[in-house]
């Protein structure tokens, strides 16, 4: 099977890495969560005193820490200097950081060396999500996929997500959720936005067995056209 690049973007809740993960997997190939990778080096900055709300000094450290992520869909990995960071990504302090962390553009430049390099070796083809992969990343994907939903499915799903860690309100959720998209859109820097050939998805009233049957099919007509 000839190897296809995948591009996955879209906001928060939108079911982006459920369905990256089972498109891959149904296809054949790697898998890459770049968003993981961003919660990876404000996890690396936290946890080395590095004061998040500075830019500079958020720059002079984006070349330190040695970030590796394994691409088995079925198994995704992230480690940060060879520590498993699978688990202290995910926290809230994390969360409420990372978006100002990734908008620092010698971070943004650091990570998108990184995810190039990671999609060309990916020998049968792989499927990157994230919120500015059509765009910026790899802007010569073969098939760009942009997932979409209303704020309102996003926190109900997001709060599902949460549920037992450190769940909050549905409107706190909700409220979040769009605050982020406020940051990540309006960066100078690669903001999230829809590439101009993408393929819009709107999941809001669609299972996850429907979006993965749909992108799965986008592949599927992409590789015979080719």
């Amino acid at each position: 099977m000839e190897s296809v690049i995948v591009a996955i973007d879209g906001p928060s809740g939108t079911g982006k890495s459920s369905t990256s993960k089972a498109v891959a997997a149904e296809l054949g190939l790697s898998y890459l969560d770049t968003g993981a990778q961003y919660r990876a080096i404000t996890w690396w900055m936290i946890t080395n005193g590095i004061d998040t709300s500075d830019p500079v000094a958020i720059a002079s450290a984006a070349e330190k820490p040695v970030i590796e992520s394994g691409t088995d869909p079925l198994a995704p990995t992230i480690s940060v200097d060879g520590t498993d960071a699978s688990g202290p990504i995910r926290t809230q302090e994390v969360t409420s950081k990372v978006s100002a962390v990734s908008a620092v553009p010698e971070v943004r430049a650091r990570m998108t060396d990184l995810q190039r390099s990671v999609a060309a070796a990916a020998e049968k083809g792989i499927v990157v999500e994230g919120r500015d992969i059509g765009t910026t990343v790899l802007p010569d994907a073969d098939l760009k996929v942009f997932l979409t939903a209303s704020a309102e499915a996003r926190a109900a799903r997001r709060s599902g997500e949460l549920k037992g860690k450190e769940a909050s309100g549905l409107d706190a959720t909700r409220e979040a959720l769009i605050k982020r998209d406020a940051a990540d859109s309006s960066r100078k820097t690669s903001p999230l936005a829809k590439a101009g050939d993408a393929v819009e998805v709107d999941t809001t009233d669609l299972t996850l067995s429907q979006v993965i049957e749909c992108v799965v099919t986008l592949v599927e007509e992409k590789r015979a056209a080719r």
